[in-house]
């Protein structure tokens, strides 16, 4: 079928079609699934990387 004659070949194809198909099924089930809560560590983190920049 389409010259290619080997069983893996068609294997690797079908794998790699497979593969898009669950990411794109991933990323519409999680399309509009909202934000994280912000946590106390990320907003020391962002607080100590605005201090560094304007050090810099």
């Amino acid at each position: 079928m389409f010259g290619i004659e080997d069983k893996w070949v068609w294997l690797a194809y079908l794998l790699c079609i497979l593969s898009s198909l669950l990411c794109v099924g991933y990323g519409l089930a999680n399309w509009n699934k909202g934000e994280e809560p912000v946590e106390q560590d990320d907003i020391r983190w962002a607080a100590e990387e605005k201090r560094v920049e304007e050090e810099l």
